[in-house]
């Protein structure tokens, strides 16, 4: 099977590519480089450096191929910055998307998978009454930031178009997914930010009181719902994660151990809007495909410091 995958050259979409290709599909990848690594290029893979806001190349690549499924990935991603440029953010990550929902309808694609962020368009996880339960894919929706929004946008859209146009798509609201290739100096992942500076030795920074909780999920059980979501010709929304909640300060301490850290970190403010919890119901996920994830957060997380320590022996 012929597929795309935009952002193909990040983290996910780096992962995500290599199992397409080691399964046999023929990959096409579009990425811009400005977050994602021309080192994470598969060199099996079918590279094409554009924007996704660059309709006309956009256009060709449909027209000289005969792309069979899409897995969009492709997306501009810090929080921050997407509440000082929220016209920017709109036309990357909303209205390039519809144009490339558009080409993919016109090319009859089978599949359209998008990965949202369950991590971000649900909001905060305890209630009112100090409650709290893992969110499943009914619960109400509140983005509290441009990303998260721009998240939900698009979503809302691609209902409209499977119930309008019978257009063959899944949702995959992600958790927060860690693993190798994650960015250190990106805002977010906090996994890679912590063990890249605690095996240099540097100071850590939290922000609070670290009892913030996400759900983290590792980056080959992120790939592989993308791979079942394909393979089951998946139709709506599903949540994609561990399903438990993890503090911060328990990152810390377990990343503290593997590396053999013994400073302690320093508290720093909070930024405004941060959710304290958020964690995700995945029995639909389960029930539909049979997927769950396979790798604990020990596992995990021992993974990432021998990648980022031969990393930085190189």
């Amino acid at each position: 099977m012929q597929i795309l995958v935009t952002g193909g050259a990040g983290f996910i979409g780096s992962h995500l590519v290599d199992a397409l290709v080691d399964t046999g599909h023929d990959v096409l990848l579009i990425d811009n480089l400005h977050t994602g690594s021309q080192a994470n290029v598969n060199t099996k893979a079918m590279f094409y450096r554009m924007d996704l806001t660059d309709h006309a190349a956009m256009g060709q690549v449909f027209t000289r191929n005969e792309i069979q499924a899409v897995f969009h990935l492709g997306a501009r991603v810090n929080v921050r910055e997407s509440m000082q440029d929220p016209v920017g953010y709109a036309a990357v990550n909303v209205s390039a998307s519809l144009a490339l929902m558009e080409l993919s309808r016109a090319a009859g694609v089978e599949q359209f998978v998008f990965i949202s962020s369950g991590g971000a368009v649900y909001g905060e996880g305890i209630q009112a009454d100090g409650s709290h339960k893992a969110f499943t894919e009914e619960d109400p929706i509140n983005p509290k930031d441009n990303y998260a929004a721009n998240k939900l946008a698009i979503e809302q859209h691609l209902t409209l178009y499977r119930e309008a146009y019978d257009f063959p798509s899944a949702i995959l609201r992600f958790a927060n997914i860690y693993g190798p290739r994650q960015n250190p100096k990106g805002e977010a992942g906090v996994v890679a930010i912590f063990t890249e500076d605690m095996l240099k030795n540097q100071e850590i920074r939290i922000h609070g009181d670290g009892t913030q909780a996400r759900d983290f999920l590792y980056v080959s059980d992120a790939v592989d719902s993308c791979l079942s979501a394909l393979k089951h010709r998946a139709r709506g929304v599903f949540n994609v994660g561990s399903g438990q909640p993890t503090t911060i300060n328990e990152i810390f301490q377990k990343l503290a151990s593997l590396t053999h850290y013994h400073r302690a970190p320093v508290n720093i403010e909070r930024p405004v809007g941060e959710v304290d919890l958020a964690y995700l119901n995945t029995s639909l996920a389960r029930s539909s495909w049979g997927w769950s994830n396979r790798v604990d957060l020990q596992q995990g997380l021992t993974n990432v410091v021998k990648h980022v320590q031969a990393e930085l022996q190189k």
